[in-house]
């Protein structure tokens, strides 16, 4: 077996516990929006499972990876090194090419974000997904939220969700006119549910680019260190080279010897 640099093997398996961890990480991560998702009634958001799907893979396969350099690195496998740094690479590369991309969409985001919510209105005459998930936004998380950007995209028929009571909810409340028979007066909620709804959007993909340029920064460590560990094995057992200097280099001898007459006695 290839005697492995032991200073080296400890920094990898560390290296390799580390990167489990944040594999566990994005999985209970994944498991968390799951059930807040279930729980306020967002089983029908757009790309919701495929979000879902892509953290519980990811997170998978990143525990799956570190798993196998560091049963690699402790039976000096090459050919699990050799499969780790190949996953390591194509993982970098994954992960710059999802980050770059976010980076430049980013400042573009809440423009795009309120062109397509503006589109959406007015509310009590968009689909029943849309009015769902409108009345969901203001009866959850306590937003204490009323429109998307204003009380009027309910037009005359606010609901119930967007009521408020000024002696509870003293500076949250404004008092509108509503056009109804028996109630020509409503006091609703003062905030919109907009600015909520971007302040998570912003967050979730702040998130979502450091955990793409740490995972990326962590594959290129990776691959560092297993690209040490292979070339340390595949040189352990190569034979020693003796280097010995050429004859043309030595010194020759004199070409002409220097003659000395005898003494005369």
């Amino acid at each position: 077996m290839a005697q492995v640099n032991a200073c080296l093997k400890l920094i990898f398996t560390i290296f390799n516990i580390f990167f489990a961890i944040v594999g566990g990480v994005i999985i209970a991560l994944a498991l968390l929006s799951q059930v807040v998702t279930n729980v306020d009634g967002g089983e029908g958001l757009e790309g919701r499972t495929v979000g879902l799907i892509v953290l519980y893979a990811v997170g998978a396969i990143t525990m799956v990876i570190a798993i196998l350099g560091a049963f690699g690195a402790h039976r000096e496998n090459r050919a699990c090194l050799i499969v780790f740094l190949v996953c390591m690479v194509i993982g970098s590369l994954m992960m710059l090419r999802a980050g770059v991309p976010a980076v430049a969409a980013h400042p573009k985001l809440e423009r795009v974000l309120e062109e397509k919510f503006r589109a959406l209105l007015p509310l009590d005459k968009a689909s029943y997904d849309v009015k769902s998930m409108a009345d969901s936004l203001q009866r959850q998380f306590q937003l204490h939220c009323c429109g998307l950007f204003s009380y009027l995209d309910w037009e005359d028929n606010i609901p119930t969700t967007c009521e408020c009571d000024p002696d509870k909810m003293e500076g949250k409340c404004q008092s509108v006119i509503y056009q109804g028979i028996l109630m020509p007066r409503k006091s609703v909620y003062i905030k919109t549910c907009f600015p909520v709804i971007l302040h998570y959007v912003l967050l979730l993909s702040n998130v979502m680019i450091g955990v793409a340029f740490t995972l990326a920064a962590l594959a290129l460590i990776g691959m560092a260190l297993s690209s040490a560990i292979i070339h340390q094995m595949r040189n352990h057992n190569r034979p020693t080279v003796l280097m010995t200097v050429p004859a043309i280099f030595t010194t020759p001898p004199p070409k002409y010897q220097e003659l000395h007459n005898p003494p005369g006695y």
